[in-house]
């Protein structure tokens, strides 16, 4: 009587897992959407709450942007500036209004959360249309998802998720063209790399990559003049971003390339790191591909990172896929080739500490490939068959003692490293000082826009660089506009002290506080009378 009962537990037992499996299978996207939404969501509050979400100077600078642009002395779409890429702080611009959307960062990191959870649904989708399996896809998005770098960035205004995500798309729907020949795909992915081009400069790379990989292929298919056509096709389709880019820098700056070659672009800052002899990567492509490597291993762990590659090499022999989508699919290693190719030509800068500089500074660049490397190392997986359970589990285990010890070297970059500035100090003796005070505070936006973010006061409280006649008025004479100076005291590259330097009228101004990163002048009491403390400019353009 005891064998019936047996069979049927077994029978009961195998019935329920397939029937597991199935759903799994079924709601696949369904599960993923939910399961990395509460993840996201929860990564937020937990950064939020230990106050990493903001520990980023360039996150607090992009939540500036986006609400300079609605409130100000000079609001208004001319705030989006002219070096970081515009998107990312349009898409901020129905929410930053909100100064609990702006001081908790969720203005701008809700753009990258939802990039999160839209990266780890496409993984899934690539690789099933690469003829993946169900559980070695969802190993995949694991891989992705799992990792604290990634967490951690998706939990901050930073624009590398929204990049990821757009990137990605684009290659997936670049890689489908080539599986369907339907054209819906090609515009699909033109348009997503649009989107990675408004974003940042790396999508400006796919595009011409993907442009070339196009235009070669078809022309070996079908001749020169369909991969003429093709190739503009996808370029001006994926390029009106770019085009509108140097328009808006000719119409707002009256230079189409001031993104370029502006004061305030990465070529200056490059010059001046050039000059001060640590730019080691310059024109040393050794170097500047170990660099990267680093970057990449410190980003995605180094076991995954090295199966990624060999994943790579398996995936573009395997006979079984059309030649077409192999060569396609290099487009995943656009981050890789870009950032190499940056350093090497000395547009980027990337510190690793105890191989270049003695901290960290954007090394989160190599979290770029962390895409690749998941759709990678999920298909070695796949074509090792039974080994591949082994290696799922290996790596499953090692992505949670990485998690269990908070292992990841953005939290470093943000903490500790050169992308992190102190600014308590400033921020808060402003906060103290100036808050219950009438007056405006002068001070450089392109060098202080931390201090600005961190001291809690109201945009129109300060007069920058982005406030048109303000700006001008009080350079030239600042005992008239400006009751308290922040800036870098004999700093050039501080616009604020050049500028105020030039005017003669420091003078007038007292030194009541003197902090690592900039000081804190106040108007002397004589002079108060002469000040003005209210905004009376009308036709500020």
């Amino acid at each position: 009587m005891k064998a019936p009962r047996l069979s049927i537990s077994v029978s009961f037992s195998k019935s329920t897992l397939s029937s597991i499996g199935q759903f799994f299978t079924d709601n696949a996207l369904l599960v993923i959407t939910f399961v990395l939404s509460i993840a996201s969501v929860l990564a937020f509050l937990i950064y939020l709450s230990n106050g990493l979400g903001l520990s980023y100077n360039d996150a607090r600078s992009h939540l500036d942007i986006g609400r300079r642009v609605v409130e100000g002395l000079k609001p208004g779409l001319a705030q989006l500036g002219s070096v970081w890429l515009p998107l990312p702080h349009l898409l901020m611009v129905p929410t930053i209004w909100s100064d609990f959307m702006w001081h908790t960062g969720l203005a701008g990191a809700i753009q990258s959360m939802v990039s999160f959870v839209v990266t780890g649904v496409i993984v899934y989708v690539f690789l099933r249309k690469l003829g993946v399996s169900v559980l070695a896809s969802y190993f995949g998005v694991f891989l992705f998802a799992s990792n604290l770098n990634i967490l951690y960035l998706q939990s901050t205004a930073m624009t590398e998720l929204l990049l990821i995500a757009s990137m990605t798309a684009g290659v997936y729907k670049f890689v489908r063209w080539f599986q369907t020949d339907n054209i819906t795909d090609l515009i699909m992915s033109s348009f997503f790399i649009m989107l990675a081009t408004l974003n940042r400069y790396d999508g400006w790379f796919l595009l011409m990559m993907a442009g070339f990989i196009l235009g070669v292929i078809v022309w070996k298919k079908r001749g020169f003049k369909a991969a003429e056509g093709t190739a503009l096709f996808f370029l001006t389709l994926g390029g009106i971003g770019i085009v509108f880019w140097v328009l808006w820098n000719l119409a707002i700056f009256k230079d189409p390339l001031y993104f370029a070659f502006g004061p305030y672009s990465a070529h200056a800052q490059q010059l001046q790191l050039s000059d001060a002899g640590v730019l080691a990567s310059k024109h040393d492509l050794p170097l500047s591909s170990l660099i990267y490597f680093y970057a990449l291993a410190y980003n995605s762990v180094v076991i995954p990172l090295l199966l990624s590659f060999a994943g790579a090499a398996v995936f573009l022999f395997d006979r079984g896929i059309k030649g077409t989508v192999r060569i396609a699919s290099l487009t995943l290693f656009a981050p890789l080739v870009f950032n190499v190719l940056a350093l090497y030509l000395g547009f980027s800068v990337l510190f690793v500490q105890g191989l270049s500089g003695n901290t960290w500074f954007n090394v989160r660049y190599g979290a770029m490939m962390m895409p690749t490397v998941a759709i990678f190392v999920a298909y070695l997986a796949y074509r090792l068959k039974k080994l591949g359970y082994v290696l799922m589990f290996i790596i499953a285990i090692g992505s949670l003692f990485a998690f269990i010890s908070q292992d990841a070297v953005t939290i470093d970059d943000a903490r500790v490293g050169s992308s992190q500035k102190n600014v308590s100090e400033v921020a808060g003796w402003l906060n103290q000082n100036a808050k219950d005070k009438e007056g405006f505070i002068l001070i450089s936006a392109a060098s202080h826009d931390a201090i600005i973010f961190s001291s809690g006061l109201p945009m129109s409280r300060f007069i920058h660089e982005g406030t048109g006649k303000y700006w001008e008025s009080a350079t030239a004479s600042p005992d008239r506009w400006a009751r308290w100076i922040v800036m870098r005291t004999n700093d050039l590259n501080d616009q604020t002290f050049k500028l105020v330097k030039q005017s003669g009228a420091l003078d007038t101004y007292i030194l009541v506080d003197h902090y690592p990163f900039a000081d804190i002048y106040e108007i002397k009491p004589e002079y108060m009378d002469f000040l003005q403390t209210k905004p009376v400019i009308t036709n500020n353009k």
